[in-house]
């Protein structure tokens, strides 16, 4: 079955990034961090999942691990924010383009700044949403932060 190319997939192609695609059935609703990561067959800690947050008007996103919970008071120091605060789960849509359980740090409507938990930058592959649900993209976590220009840094509790 021919796979839909996302927005995601089709910058990834355009800067010649290599990527592997892992599908898998959302039917069951369990489209969770580690629920994922078991359907696609690896290991949590390569798993991750995008977050976006704000300060005010301005959106930042973190990339961490399924089964990590982000910091806020390490994310807000990251974005040199003195506190910030998860963005609602429907206002996502409006400003990434993306739903809850397909939003990808790739292809936003605009580039938000960008933070990756430092727990990837020892990881080969890691895997983000490939950009709607029941889809995941696996690539180097340094072309990753090249593509969305994104730092890594400590970002889980």
């Amino acid at each position: 079955m021919p796979i839909t190319k996302t927005n995601a997939m089709r910058i990834l192609d355009t800067r010649k990034i290599a990527y592997e695609v892992h599908l898998y059935d959302n039917e069951d609703g369990q489209i969770h961090g580690t629920a994922v990561a078991v359907k696609v067959g690896l290991p949590p800690e390569t798993v991750f999942k995008t977050l976006v947050a704000h300060s005010g008007a301005n959106l930042y996103v973190y990339v961490i691990p399924v089964a990590e919970e982000l910091d806020l008071k390490k994310a807000a120091k990251a974005a040199g924010e003195k506190k910030i605060e998860m963005l609602p789960v429907k206002d996502l849509l409006k400003w990434t383009g993306y739903v809850r359980g397909g939003c990808s740090p790739i292809g936003m409507k605009k580039l938000y700044p960008t933070f990756i938990d430092s727990s990837a930058e020892a990881l080969g592959t890691m895997a983000v949403s490939g950009g709607k649900i029941g889809m995941q993209m696996e690539l180097a976590p340094e072309q990753l932060a090249g593509v969305v220009n994104a730092g890594f840094c400590a970002l889980v509790k």
